[in-house]
């Protein structure tokens, strides 16, 4: 027990106990719990390479608080007890810090654990029965945003209208009036679906100043429906990365750990959905941008079918294998908001005209599950995603999904597709292919930033040379070389041979099987620039999912465990993959299997009176030495509001 006395500073207004008593006890982690907080502050400096903390009350002072003095020494940790798993809690203290999200436990027993339930119909609930208002849940989310945002730097805009949205939902409430089934949502929307009056930019400087004259269907419906739009997530340029690295604005952080990458090319989507910025976001999914940064981030990503959602709006990367797809923090939220972006669109020619089942029928209370409500329905593991290169705890995760849909009542056998190892080069040659034809358009003078110069040739070159990022550029020009003379046929056309070839594999085992499961990355999250020059390694990372979008099929990733890594283990998803146009399947098995799953995401805050040991070079607002690069000699201060 260590018992400091702490007085207040007479520049401070804020109240506090004189003294605090302060528990030490081993439970979360510390970068999983850092708080972001606004003065006033107190401020404790210790040493780790020393048995005790040092008073430093004459020289350091922050927020109006300072430490005068230490009555008991804190214990002196051997190098395998790493300080990043010490908190520092105030006992009876009214103190609250509400950090990026807690640590996330391991498998535990069901009864300490609550299924997760739906953000939306909880709102809805909520504002119908005037538990809260639209406005006060609006303040909450903005709030969250900016307490946050610095370290995890998920929006590269935020909307103006975002009160002003809340208070008409309120206004209509009031008036009587029936509400759509996504009022008072609040929705992230990736940065390439264009949003009128605000910057839709693709994360890139060559769109940096546009602003569109008109919504996306996706985002029109989803304002017709009652839903706000937040802002607009940061992503990887133009969609062409798997970190959201390629950015040319900023990097996002993973909110299980801020030096790991939260995935791309949706990284911002999925990161502010973990981190509790909005309710549900939307995302694009090519090659897996919406599920493998589900995965990384410990949410749900839900890919439609190809042609299920309008893509009008949507700025062009690859067209044929294009979709926009949707993050939640359950099955139930995204299932609903495909259910509002779904439909025909007589602006894209590629949408369909199939019916729109009503999902949100799949969603049952556990309550209402029978002791096998999955009895009879065919499971295929596909045996190729669980060879060389996966690692042992994404493999073992799968596994456990596996045994638990079993549990469930399905009849889990193996499955192979023998194109699968060929859709990774298959995908590119046509990704690439694609956006060498789409990206054209962004030449200074149809659409992008005008570089000035004395020659129209010049014009384009200046103006998709400083518009463009690297990581585009390498892909134009690989698309370039595989549509030129005397290498089309080698390349382009193979790999549209290769793609017909998935596509029956797929068929052949969705013909036995009800759905298909696999992980949906490689291996967790990493760190923050580990793959950054080796494109390959990173390419690498969508085998898992970029075969389902050659084939056009709807796919959807959810927590199914977590592994070690980062501070408190990191999440891992399972891919599970369904028929076209057979969403409504797909969505009540990942709901069954999402509900009855034994596993606890954390609960996104810390109870009253905690406090948290942070790096001092972490309160300067920069990335620092946070989530656990901390050396013997590293200095630690003590905060909260």
């Amino acid at each position: 027990m260590c018992s400091f006395s702490i007085r207040k500073s007479p520049n401070s207004s804020f109240i506090f106990p004189k003294f605090a008593p302060l528990l030490v006890r081993h439970c979360l982690t510390l970068p999983s719990l850092v708080p972001i907080l606004k003065p006033p502050r107190f401020r404790v400096v210790a040493s780790l390479s020393g048995t005790s903390w040092v008073s430093q009350a004459s020289k350091e002072k922050y927020g109006g608080w300072a430490l005068i003095e230490d009555e008991a020494p804190l214990p002196h940790w051997k190098s395998k007890k790493k300080w990043r798993n010490v908190v520092i809690t105030g006992v009876g203290s009214s103190l609250s810090s509400r950090p990026i999200v807690s640590a996330a436990s391991s498998t535990i027993d069901a009864a300490t654990v609550s299924p997760p339930q739906s953000q939306i119909l909880s709102t809805r609930r909520s504002l119908l029965s005037g538990e809260t208002t639209a406005s006060e849940i609006a303040k909450s989310y903005l709030s969250r945003i900016r307490l946050t945002e610095p370290q995890l730097k998920c929006f590269l805009h935020i909307s103006e209208n975002v009160l002003k949205d809340a208070q008409e939902i309120d206004a209509r409430i009031a008036r009587g009036e029936e509400l759509g089934p996504l009022a008072g949502v609040f929705i992230g929307v990736k940065d390439n679906i264009c949003t009128e009056g605000m910057p839709s930019t693709a994360a890139s400087r060559i769109l940096e100043h546009y602003r569109p004259p008109f919504d996306a269907t996706a985002v029109k419906k989803i304002k017709e429906l009652g839903g706000i739009v937040v802002g607009k997530t940061n992503m990887d340029e133009f969609g062409m990365g798997s970190t959201t690295e390629a950015s040319a604005f900023q990097v996002t952080a993973n909110p299980w750990d801020l030096t790991r990458v939260p995935g791309g090319s949706s990284g911002g989507s999925a990161a502010a959905v973990a981190a509790r910025q909005c309710m549900v976001s939307l995302g694009s999914d090519t090659g897996g941008s919406v599920r493998q940064p589900a995965s990384f981030c410990g949410v749900v990503g839900l890919k439609p079918t190809y042609g299920r959602v309008s893509r009008f709006g949507l700025m062009a990367y690859a067209s044929s294998l294009d979709v926009i797809g949707c993050f939640g923090s359950t099955v139930a939220d995204a299932g609903m908001l495909l259910h509002a972006i779904s439909g025909y669109d007589r602006f894209d020619s590629t949408s369909s005209k199939q019916d729109v089942p009503e999902f949100q029928s799949q969603f049952l209370s556990v309550d209402s599950f029978e002791s096998k409500p999955l009895k009879g329905v065919k499971v295929g593991l596909i045996r190729e995603t669980l060879e060389e290169g996966v690692d042992c705890g994404v493999r073992s995760a799968t596994q456990e999904a596996a045994s638990h849909l079993e549990a469930l009542g399905c009849l889990v056998t193996e499955v192979s597709l023998p194109s699968f190892s060929l859709g990774l080069p298959a995908y590119y040659v046509i990704a690439s292919s694609e956006s060498s034809s789409n990206l054209s358009r962004y030449d200074g003078v149809r659409y992008g930033n005008q570089v000035m110069a004395e020659e129209l040739n010049k014009l384009y070159e200046c103006s998709r040379g400083e518009g463009f990022g690297g990581e585009v550029k390498m892909r134009i020009l690989m698309g370039t070389y595989a549509l030129s003379a005397g290498y089309y046929d080698a390349y382009y056309k193979r790999a549209q041979q290769v793609r017909t070839i998935i596509r029956k594999d797929f068929k052949a085992a969705l013909d036995q099987n009800d759905i298909l499961i696999s992980p949906a990355a490689p291996s967790a999250a990493y760190k923050i620039g580990e793959k950054k020059d080796d494109p390959l390694a990173m390419y690498a990372g969508d085998i898992m999912t970029v075969n389902v979008n050659l084939a056009g099929l709807p796919a959807i990733v959810l927590p199914c465990g977590l592994v070690e890594g980062g501070p408190s283990g990191l999440p891992v998803g399972l891919q599970i993959i369904g028929a076209a146009f057979d969403e409504e399947k797909l969505l009540k098995v990942s709901h069954i299997f999402e509900q009855t799953l034994k596993v606890s995401p954390g609960k996104g805050g810390l109870e009253e009176g905690t406090l948290v040991v942070l790096p001092l070079d972490d309160l300067g607002g920069g990335r620092g030495t946070l989530g656990g690069r901390f050396s013997m000699s590293t200095s630690f201060v003590l905060v909260t509001a």
